[in-house]
């Protein structure tokens, strides 16, 4: 990604999270990538690839964020900790993947992005955690986390504890 790419897809990043993908006309997208309209389409010629763009910028920032570790493997308790620190600082909405195929639930590039990223994301997790027979019982947890976080907060981070305690 180039530098115009990175901002544009930082801004729509933001723009999508903070007002999903359906509020927010090309005009307000533009504003939000800080470009011109017509650099705008330049990268992304239609909506469905401003949102494409902003998901892979999530998914890089997320899956970094997740494999940052120290010298020893993650506990499952940490990486819940870390998945509640992001829905702190980054999602208190939920996910914005999930979110982006309930608003083009016809759009195969979307759900081909949403279906990639859970599996980059379980695959992740178990790396980090050593848990390499477990990405299906992390990636669970970790849906419930998130989609749970709305209403929940902090407090979905101790219950997967809890829960994940038992596995």
């Amino acid at each position: 990604m180039n530098k115009t790419q990175e901002k544009i897809a930082t801004g729509l990043e933001t723009a999508f999270a903070k007002h999903g993908y359906t509020e927010m006309g090309v005009d307000g997208l533009r504003n939000a990538a800080q470009v011109s309209l017509r650099t705008l389409y330049k990268y992304c010629p239609s909506k469905e690839d401003m949102i494409l763009l902003a998901l892979e910028h999530r998914h890089k920032r997320y899956e970094a964020f997740l494999r940052e570790r120290s010298e020893t493997e993650y506990t499952a308790a940490d990486l819940f900790d870390r998945i509640g620190r992001w829905m702190q600082d980054n999602d208190s909405q939920g996910c914005l993947f999930h979110d982006a195929v309930l608003s083009h639930p016809g759009s195969k590039r979307i759900r081909a992005m949403y279906t990639w990223h859970k599996e980059e994301i379980a695959r992740a997790m178990a790396k980090v955690t050593g848990l390499d027979g477990k990405s299906g019982q992390l990636l669970l947890i970790h849906e419930g986390i998130v989609q749970s976080w709305p209403l929940l907060g902090v407090e979905a981070v101790t219950n997967a504890k809890q829960l994940f305690s038992g596995v």
